[in-house]
């Protein structure tokens, strides 16, 4: 017999999978260490005019799923109205069976507006009309409380003034929104538009920037600025493949006055690779005196499409897997990082899922013990973050920790983050503890675990929510 649609036990295929998510992991708060929420639109308060503007205006997601099933760009990007776009998004519904977005929309629209219509195009209306009447009770702020959100680290280009994080500390939001440095902007010299962006960054914390030692000066008082704002997190996103090259500060210095003077043109691979090796080096270093933790994404290969890039810009919607196998290089960066004293406590996101089990194995050659650590332990120096972007899913989410389990120590994974814009994401963290305690049931129920309740009881707590607030120290 089947059972209901979304039933209180979805994804909990046993009854020890259900104890553990709804003694222990349903009732914890929610950190969301990485996302790209909008800092403005969060001390603004925004409100939403209907599903649309709150679903798919950026959710690039619901854009590439649309595409897929053959939707015209009008009704994505194009000039369509919200409605149109609303409805189109719910006539390709059905054809998304097996897409996390068919449960997270079905999730959200069950969370938040308490409505268990399904969604085609039969149910448009209805549910056009009963969003519409509740967003008008409703804020961004009211989401993340509402969604027991506690704190959230957004992310934010080192030119950034942080004028909203700054309002937000001082009115004293019960959510804790802290900022994140995100400097690729500064590390992709390659890219047109690089001498007008350092002049805006020079601007932004009051130095002129002219060669290496003027970039490093604006970048140390732009993580003086956001460190004074409680952040307590890098994010590095490494298109393509992590480079490495042994660099020394003198060739990087004449390859970045070349990158000014050419506005890019003129930087090779190998160039951009020395360069980028010596800026980790100095960020390296920089987070480990301030406590800071790096997130270092790879693998992803930005504008495949340049039609659709000429005609929509980046983050769009088309970026896509790399392939690259790029390991080698990433244990060149780390080793060179930790000879130089430049490694903090580290976080490691391949976009390629073929990675899981090189990227789980190789945090193990960079996990240094914690001294006067004792107790249930410490936690470790270089570690592999959650399934991300393509992965996010119930497959890949399973892969992914059974990979980190069966290479390193499950107990101190950090669990789930949306990496979303949306303010109605939070319903993925719902889907990451239901998967992690039927993973954690399952092997209960093999003998591969004994039914020890306190045990099992810190590894849901620990994974959910504990982990991530230990390692960042938030």
């Amino acid at each position: 017999m089947s059972k209901p649609f979304l039933h209180n036990d979805y994804l909990l295929d046993s009854p020890t999978a259900a104890h553990l998510y709804h003694a222990y992991a349903e009732k914890l708060p929610i950190i969301d260490y990485h996302c790209h929420l909008s800092p403005a639109e969060i001390a603004e308060d925004k409100r939403f005019s209907n599903i649309t503007e709150a679903w798919l205006y950026g959710d690039h997601y619901k854009w590439r799923a649309m595409r897929s099933c053959g939707v015209d760009e009008k009704y994505i990007t194009g000039d369509a109205s919200d409605y149109e776009r609303f409805r189109a998004y719910c006539t390709v519904m059905p054809k998304l069976a097996g897409n996390p977005l068919y449960h997270w929309s079905h999730l959200e629209l069950r969370r938040f507006f308490g409505c268990e219509l399904t969604i085609n195009e039969k149910n448009c209306d209805e549910i056009w009309r009963i969003t519409s009447e509740k967003l008008q009770s409703m804020s961004a702020r009211q989401m993340m409380v509402d969604s027991g959100v506690t704190l959230v680290c957004t992310t934010d280009d080192p030119a950034d003034s942080l004028e909203h994080h700054r309002a937000l500390a001082d009115e004293g939001f019960s959510v804790t929104v802290l900022p994140a440095f995100r400097p690729d902007k500064a590390m992709n010299i390659e890219r047109r538009g690089i001498t007008a962006y350092l002049s805006r960054l020079g601007s932004a914390n009051g130095v002129e920037i002219t060669d290496l030692d003027s970039l490093c000066a604006a970048l140390r008082a732009s993580l003086d600025r956001f460190c004074a704002l409680g952040c307590k997190t890098a994010d590095h996103g490494m298109d393509n493949f992590v480079r490495y090259a042994s660099p020394n500060p003198y060739t990087a210095n004449e390859i970045l006055k070349k990158a000014i003077a050419s506005d890019g043109a003129d930087v090779t691979d190998e160039e951009l690779s020395l360069f980028q090796t010596q800026i980790n080096r100095f960020l390296g270093q920089e987070y480990k005196k301030r406590g800071m933790v790096l997130q270092m994404h790879f693998g992803v290969f930005r504008n495949p499409n340049r039609v659709m890039f000429d005609q929509l810009g980046p983050d769009s919607g088309f970026d896509t897997i790399h392939g690259q196998n790029c390991i080698a290089s990433l244990a060149s960066l780390l080793n060179y990082l930790n000879q130089n004293d430049a490694l903090p406590r580290t976080v490691l996101y391949s976009i390629n899922p073929v990675d899981n089990a090189a990227v789980g194995a190789l945090c193990g050659s960079f996990c240094a013990g914690e001294a006067g650590c004792t107790g249930k332990g410490g936690m470790p120096t270089v570690t592999q973050g959650s399934a991300w972007w393509f992965n996010d899913n119930i497959d890949g989410m399973d892969a992914q920790m059974r990979s980190y389990a069966n290479l390193s120590g499950i107990g101190n994974f950090l669990g789930m983050l949306t990496d979303s814009r949306s303010f109605m994401s939070y319903p993925r963290h719902e889907y990451f503890r239901r998967i992690w305690c039927r993973l954690l049931g399952g092997w209960v129920d093999a003998g591969l675990l004994p039914d020890d309740e306190e045990m099992l009881s810190e590894l849901v707590c620990g994974v959910c929510y504990d982990n991530a607030k230990r390692y960042f120290n938030f």
